[in-house]
């Protein structure tokens, strides 16, 4: 929250297997608020202390998208052709975007609340072996921050994107007794996963080289586009932006070999050296 009323683009999102508590981590549940409600709750308590004392003017937009099975739908617009199979582009400044995803203005909490509510209904959730209600898809919450202030007379505007997110699951098809629908969304899922695996260990080589001038450098492909959930937050995870990777771990024994690859995920993602900027309107 304090990077985006700095002017930089923030993301947090929660990683680890099947049932070890990411979406109870991110939006948590009725008595017990997660990450995003509390960063979004935090966010506008900030915006109307700064507005009282006349320092800046606001603008939010929140957007809310899941990846299903490789394709982009919108959790925020009512049911139609255009919710699935969004299309993802690229703009040449500001990176990867969701052609015709929807933004809605908001003014306060409650009314970013509604659409969060409003979003998780939408989102595909379903009963496996291992978890109630096991997300079968990766959700984008994304906040867009502008502020409008003088700064030595000036006027100077900043914005900034913040992306939390709340990924499925690894899952082994044994464990969680995955057929049919279930297990090609947990094939989907597992592969969009180990992209995103490839991506970071791809960055922290990339980290380590410019952190040691005396090595040579070597040609390091990064594989963003290999799926829509790396390609999506190619500037999350290696550009322009101040990010923090959770990692949630099961304590059961059962569970051994998954929790050792998700604590060797968090530390390759420890490497990674980003140099975010902030977003001023020259």
């Amino acid at each position: 929250m304090k990077s985006a009323f700095e002017g930089y683009n923030a993301c947090v999102f929660a990683y680890g297997q099947t049932g070890s508590g990411k979406s109870y981590t991110m939006m948590g549940n009725s008595g017990d608020s997660g990450l995003i409600p509390r960063i979004c709750e935090a966010l506008f308590s900030r915006i109307n202390e700064t507005t009282r004392w006349d320092e800046a003017s606001f603008r939010t937009e929140v957007s809310y998208l899941e990846i299903y099975n490789e394709r982009v739908r919108d959790l925020l617009r009512r049911k139609s052709s255009k919710t699935f199979n969004l299309r993802v582009r690229e703009h040449p400044k500001e990176g990867p975007y969701v052609e015709d995803l929807s933004k809605h203005l908001v003014q306060n909490y409650s009314d970013v609340e509604e659409l969060m509510d409003a979003g998780n209904i939408n989102r595909t959730t379903a009963a496996t072996g291992m978890n109630d209600v096991s997300s079968r898809s990766h959700a984008i919450f994304t906040i867009k921050f502008t502020q409008a202030k003088f700064d030595a007379e000036m006027p100077c505007e900043t914005v900034s994107k913040i992306h939390l997110v709340d990924l499925a699951g690894s899952e082994r098809a044994d464990a969680t007794g995955a057929t049919g629908v279930r297990l090609k969304e947990g094939g989907n899922i597992n592969k969009s996963l180990v992209t995103l695996g490839n991506v970071i260990s791809a960055l922290a080589d990339l980290s380590q080289d410019a952190a040691n001038p005396l090595v040579k450098k070597k040609q390091v492909f990064v594989p963003y586009r290999d799926s829509v959930l790396t390609w999506l937050l190619k500037d999350s995870l290696g550009g322009n932006s101040k990010t923090i990777m959770i990692a949630t771990i099961s304590p059961a024994d059962v569970n051994y070999g998954e929790t050792l690859s998700t604590l060797r995920y968090a530390n390759r993602a420890k490497n990674i050296i980003n140099k975010p900027t902030i977003n001023e309107d020259a």
